[in-house]
């Protein structure tokens, strides 16, 4: 059986306005990369708008260095009536793609949204 190479949601590259004092992009830059990924799957699921509602397990494994490249990888680890789980991993690209380094995972939490902003369930697939 051959496994299926798997895609980015996001590919990224920091900008010199992302590094923080020590040289490494800011955690808080990869964190709003991660939820835009996220999101996407998410209202993908849910056929509409999404909103995210808590973030789990968020884990910094080796910083990001400006010139990597991060792929970011999104998929649905769970879901509930109204919410998803969303596992998300970070692999960064360095040394003119010679290495690849995980950077960081967590779990997104999403709910479906309805027209008043309030959550509704997820369609049926």
């Amino acid at each position: 059986m051959t496994k299926t190479k798997r895609e980015p949601i996001l590919r990224v590259v920091p900008r010199p306005g992302d590094i923080n004092a020590n040289g490494h992009i800011f955690g808080g830059w990869v964190l709003s990369q991660m939820d835009i990924a996220a999101g996407i799957v998410a209202s993908y699921r849910a056929q509409g708008p999404v909103a995210t509602v808590a973030i789990e397990a968020m884990e910094f494994i080796a910083p990001i260095l400006i010139h990597d490249i991060i792929a970011v990888y999104a998929e649905i680890e769970r879901e509930g009536r109204t919410s998803m789980g969303i596992r998300i991993e970070v692999l960064a690209t360095r040394d003119r793609g010679r290495a690849e380094v995980k950077v960081t995972e967590a779990l997104f939490t999403f709910v479906a949204l309805d027209e008043e902003h309030r959550p509704k369930p997820l369609p049926k697939e």
